[in-house]
């Protein structure tokens, strides 16, 4: 499994870089990269800066104690937390994120998600569509995937989609590639040495399942041993013998351009360098490290306030040349104790998303970026009396966008006074969709994917662009 060791973990630079290593000897055992780098050239489009991070808020965020409360609301139904004022007239969010109030200009803030599969996955916030859809042919692709179909080029030297989510969204294969198939998966390197989350025993289960190689896309060639690589001298000197031997086979074509791309990705050094934080300015390291919290108070699920350099991390990777990132915040699933867990999660949310969306202005890549933040449903707006918690609603939920040149410091939609319901604008996980494919400047109701029967199928079958923000 390839693992990604946190700076408490690296004895020296010297074995950092070694287990870097393990990237380059990842490509080296087929074709499966290759195989991808040859059909998106075929594709026929051009590379792009534009890019996608795509933050899970895991297990349900609920929408009433972030930025739809109902102070006039029951007492059952209002919660525990105050509204406050943002800088956006008018517009007001949760007291737990006054961060993202004083930088609500740089926000636009959906309150009426709708459309919800009501399914405990990420699934939906990959793609827009329930996991069913079109399952006989192997299911739709996240748009992860169909941003490596599209928009990848022998010329990157990242692979255009990675998935560094935990939680629900890694056990159950939510950035999954679906018809497309397995030269369009995501490169998913295991961050577990970096941010620890605990799953429930159940997703314990559900992971152990899926076997090792769930969280590699590239597996290390049997006859390469890593000992044999303890070097990038080394590395490359099996690589030239690979050559020689091609060569006086006459089996050139064994070894095409493409192979020669997917090697020439995994030995850059660049997406190994992306994923070192211990090469990030002090600084700017800092910026993304929030005051430590009360660990006691923390549910077992849930993260600490490292998490918040998943943020982080997710910059390295889109100036790397990623194009779509996906990461996770959890664990949002409250079904007891939902108030004193908000008080340890919004903050990190609302850290990481400011920083974030900060960092990225100051380099001068947030018209680029787009950065949004959702979950898989919303909350129960009655607070069930026994413990405290908050259970599923996938009648409505809340979306957070920033970045892609969009027109920010607005809300769109509106719920009824006990937010159970939309009452103006819904915005269906489709919506969104397009409109990130928008900022990426693709069509999704232009472009077609074929098939394994052969057929054209659109990017999206339904959903419009905000117009608000587009």
């Amino acid at each position: 499994m390839l693992s990604f060791l946190s700076a408490q973990n690296q004895q020296s630079r010297t074995r950092s870089r070694r287990e870097f290593l393990r990237i380059g000897a990842l490509g080296l055992s087929g074709l499966t990269l290759a195989d991808l780098l040859r059909a998106e050239e075929q594709s026929g489009l051009r590379s792009s800066n534009k890019a996608i991070i795509n933050v899970h808020l895991d297990g349900g965020p609920p929408h009433m104690d972030m930025i739809d409360l109902k102070p006039e609301a029951p007492v059952e139904i209002r919660g525990e937390f105050q509204p406050i004022s943002t800088s956006v007239s008018g517009v007001k969010i949760c007291e737990l994120m006054p961060r993202l109030a004083a930088q609500a200009d740089q926000f636009a803030f959906v309150r009426s998600l709708v459309g919800s599969a009501g399914a405990h996955d990420a699934f939906q916030t990959q793609s827009g569509f329930k996991k069913k859809d079109m399952l006989a042919v192997g299911g739709r692709p996240a748009m992860g995937s169909v941003i490596s179909r599209l928009k990848g080029s022998p010329q990157d030297l990242s692979p255009p989609f990675v998935d560094i989510m935990q939680g629900r969204g890694l056990v159950r294969n939510s950035a999954r590639p679906g018809f497309l198939g397995p030269a369009y998966q995501p490169f998913r390197p295991d961050i577990s040495d970096l941010f620890q989350r605990k799953l429930e025993k159940g997703m314990q289960g559900e992971l152990k399942r899926l076997g090792a190689d769930h969280q590699v896309s590239l597996k290390l060639n049997p006859s390469l041993s890593m000992e044999r690589l303890e070097n990038r001298t080394t590395l490359l000197s099996e690589l030239d013998t690979i050559r020689r031997k091609v060569d006086a086979s006459g089996m050139m074509d064994a070894m095409d351009r493409f192979s020669q791309q997917a090697v020439s990705i995994l030995t850059s050094g660049r997406l190994a360098d992306a994923m070192d934080l211990t090469l990030e300015d002090p600084a700017t390291l800092a910026r993304y490290t929030p005051a430590p919290q009360n660990s006691s108070s923390r549910f077992y699920t849930s993260e600490g306030p490292d998490a918040v350099k998943k943020f982080l991390l997710a910059r390295r990777l889109v100036e790397a040349g990623v194009r779509c990132v996906s990461i996770s915040i959890s664990d949002f699933d409250t079904h007891s104790s939902n108030f004193n867990r908000m008080r340890q999660l919004l903050p990190l949310v609302d850290h990481g998303l400011t920083t974030l969306v900060s960092d990225l202005k100051e380099r001068g890549m947030l018209d680029d970026v787009t950065i949004v933040a959702w979950g898989e449903f919303g909350r129960t707006p009655r607070i069930n009396s026994k413990n405290g918690g908050r259970d599923h609603w996938p009648r409505v939920g809340p979306a957070i966008l920033a970045g892609g040149g969009m027109q920010t410091g607005q809300v769109i939609g509106k719920t009824d006074r006990t937010a159970s319901a939309v009452i103006q604008r819904p915005v269906h996980y489709k919506d969104i969709f397009a409109t990130l494919y928008h900022n990426l400047g693709i069509d999704p109701h232009a472009i077609t994917l074929t098939d394994p029967r052969g057929r054209p199928q659109y990017l999206l079958d339904a959903g419009t662009r905000l117009t608000e923000l587009v």
